[in-house]
C-alpha cells in the first residue's frame, strides 16, 4: 500500500505539472524550446533530470554492485562528457539552432536532404535511448506492484505520451527539475545511511566490500565485467563523445535565452551529475554488502532493481517505496524528454520542412508534433516488451556510441572545418550511423549462443562498436568532403556561419559580417 501511495502521489504530481504547463503552450516556440524562458538554474537541473536516467539510477548502482570497478567506468565516462559539451558545443549550437540540431546544421547546409537524414538519426537515437528506461520502468513496476512486465511498461508509455502531447518543453523540464531534486535526495539518504553503516569510514567500506564479494579484491580492479581493454576503451569513447550527439541534450540548449544562461546550464548540470555518479559508489558498495550478490543475481533483470532492494535491506517498506517512486519519476522525466525531443524532429524538421517545405503553420506544426508523440510511443513500447531482460546500462551505451558516431562528426566539421561540404555532412552521418548499428547487430549484445536475441556466435567482437564505428562516422565525413568540389561560396557561408556561433548575431544570406554589424 505504501508503494502504491507513492507511485499514484508521482503520477497526480506529474499530471498536475502537465495541466498547469498546457496553460503555457500555445505556439511552437512554448513546444519545442518552453518559450526560451528557462534560467541557467532550472535548465541546467531540468539537463541533469534528463542525464540521470534509469541507466544511471538502476543499471550502474547494479553494474557496480555486481562488477565493482567496471560498473564505475560508466559513471566516469558519462560525466566527463559533458566537457565536450562545455567546451566545444554549447554556445554556439544555441546560437546557430532554434528548436532541434537539424535547426543548427541548416545554418550553414540548406538542404533539405541533409534536413530529412538529421532528422531519422534523431529518431533512431531516441528510440534506442527509450528502450533502456522502458525495460528499466517495466521491471521496477512488475517487481514492486506485482503487475505484469508488459502491462508496466503500456503504463509508462501512455503516461509519457500523455505528457508531451498536452504539456510540451514546459511540462517536460519541470517534470525533470522536480524529478532530479527526489532523485539527488533519495540517493543522499542512501548514501547517507550506508556510509553510516562503516562508521563513516572510506578505508573500512572498500576493504569490506573486498572480502564479501564472490570476486574478491579483484572486485575493486577492473577487468570483472569488461575483460577486453579493446571494450574498455570502445566504451569510454562512445560515452565521452556520445552525450554532444545525444538530440534530447541538445534541445535543451534552446531552453534558454542566450549564450551565457547555456553556459550557466552546463555549468550547473555537470555539478548535479558529478554529486549523484559519485553517490552511485555508496549504492552499488552498500548493495554488494547487505544485500548480497546472490540475492542481485536470483533477482534477475540484469541487476536493474538494486537500488530498490537496497532501500528494502537498510529502511524497509517506507524506504524502498519512496526509493522505487524516484525511480519511477526518473525513469517517466527522461522518457518525456526523449518522446518530445522524437516529435521535433519529425514535426518541426520532416513535417514543416520536408513535406511543408516550410509553410505548415503553428497549430499544424504542434498537431503533427502531438501526433508523432503517439506514433513514437507505440514504437517504443512494442520493442521494450522484447528487450526485458537486457541491462539498461549497456543499452544506453549503445546508444551513446550510435550517437557519436553519426551526430558528432556531422557538429564538430560544421562548427570547425571551413572546406566540410553537404555531402560530406550526409556521407558522414549515414557511414556512423549504418556502421553503429551493424556493428551492435553484429555483436555479443544481439548475438550470443547462450544470451543473444540471436543464438549464433558473434560476427564482430565488442559489444560497444564505438570503438570501430566512430572513426568510421569522421572517415566518411571526411571522405565524401574531400571527394566532392565545395560549392563557391563556401567560404563565405562558413564565415557567416562562425561569426554568428560566436556572436549569435544572424547574418543574412548575401552580406558579409561586416554589413550585418
Amino acid at each position: 500500500m505504501t508503494t502504491i501511495i507513492f507511485f499514484l502521489a508521482v503520477i497526480i504530481g506529474t499530471m498536475a505539472i502537465t495541466y498547469s504547463a498546457a496553460k503555457q503552450t500555445g505556439t511552437t516556440k512554448d513546444f519545442y524550446a518552453a518559450g526560451n524562458r528557462l534560467n541557467g538554474l532550472q535548465n541546467g537541473i531540468a539537463i541533469a533530470g534528463d542525464y540521470m536516467s534509469a541507466a544511471s539510477f538502476l543499471g550502474i548502482a547494479g553494474t557496480i554492485a555486481m562488477y565493482g570497478f567496471d560498473g564505475f567506468v560508466y559513471a566516469i565516462g558519462f560525466f566527463v562528457s559533458y566537457l565536450i559539451i562545455l567546451f566545444l558545443v554549447a554556445e554556439p549550437l544555441h546560437n546557430l539552432g532554434r528548436y532541434t540540431l537539424a535547426d543548427a546544421i541548416a545554418v550553414r547546409f540548406d538542404s533539405l536532404w541533409l534536413r530529412g537524414v538529421v532528422a531519422c538519426t534523431t529518431l533512431l537515437i531516441t528510440i534506442f535511448y527509450m528502450l533502456a528506461q522502458l525495460v528499466g520502468a517495466g521491471a521496477l513496476i512488475h517487481y514492486l506492484l506485482g503487475v505484469h512486465y508488459d502491462t508496466a511498461v503500456l503504463i509508462v508509455g501512455s503516461l509519457m505520451t500523455f505528457y508531451v502531447v498536452f504539456g510540451g518543453m514546459v511540462a517536460t523540464s519541470w517534470v525533470q527539475i522536480i524529478k532530479a531534486i527526489l532523485l539527488l535526495t533519495g540517493t543522499l539518504i542512501l548514501s547517507l545511511i550506508v556510509f553510516a553503516r562503516f562508521d563513516w569510514s572510506f578505508s573500512e567500506m572498500f576493504s569490506h566490500v573486498s572480502t564479501i564479494t564472490p570476486l574478491q579484491e579483484q572486485f575493486l580492479q577492473p577487468g570483472n565485467q569488461l575483460h577486453d581493454p579493446l571494450e574498455t576503451i570502445s566504451l569510454h569513447l562512445a560515452l565521452i563523445l556520445g552525450t554532444a550527439g545525444l538530440p534530447h541534450i541538445i534541445s535543451r540548449l534552446f531552453t534558454v535565452k542566450d549564450a551565457k544562461t547555456t553556459r550557466n546550464s552546463i555549468y550547473t548540470a555537470t555539478w548535479v551529475i558529478g554529486a549523484f555518479y559519485l553517490m552511485t559508489i555508496f549504492l552499488g558498495f552498500g548493495a554488494s554488502t547487505f544485500v548480497g550478490y546472490e540475492a542481485l543475481k536470483n533477482v534477475g533483470f540484469g541487476g536493474n532493481l538494486t537500488v530498490t532492494l537496497l532501500a528494502d535491506a537498510l529502511g524497509g517498506e517506507f524506504l524502498m517505496a519512496y526509493i522505487a517512486a524516484v525511480a519511477f519519476a526518473t525513469i517517466l522525466a527522461v522518457v518525456t524528454g526523449l518522446v518530445l525531443s522524437a516529435s521535433s524532429a519529425f514535426a518541426h524538421d520532416v513535417y514543416s520542412h520536408l513535406i511543408r517545405r516550410g509553410v505548415a503553420s503553428e497549430k499544424e506544426q504542434v498537431t503533427m508534433a502531438k501526433l508523432s508523440s503517439v506514433a513514437v510511443g507505440v514504437i517504443s513500447i512494442w520493442l521494450a516488451i522484447g528487450a526485458e531482460k537486457m541491462n539498461v546500462a549497456i543499452l544506453v551505451a549503445l546508444t551513446f556510441a550510435v550517437a557519436a558516431s553519426s551526430n558528432l562528426p556531422l557538429l564538430l566539421f560544421t562548427l570547425y572545418w571551413k572546406r566540410f561540404t553537404v555531402r560530406g555532412a550526409i556521407c558522414g552521418v549515414l557511414t556512423g550511423l549504418t556502421a553503429s548499428v551493424v556493428l551492435v547487430i553484429l555483436g555479443p549484445t544481439v548475438m550470443h549462443p547462450l544470451t543473444g536475441l540471436i543464438r549464433v556466435e558473434p560476427l564482430f567482437p565488442l559489444t560497444n562498436p564505438g570503438l570501430v564505428s566512430i572513426p568510421l562516422g569522421f572517415l566518411g565525413a571526411v571522405l565524401g568532403t574531400l571527394l566532392n568540389r565545395p560549392d563557391p561560396d563556401a567560404e563565405m557561408k562558413y564565415q557567416r556561419v562562425l561569426f554568428q556561433a560566436l556572436t549569435g548575431i544572424r547574418v543574412p544570406p548575401g552580406k558579409t559580417k561586416q554589413e550585418s554589424a
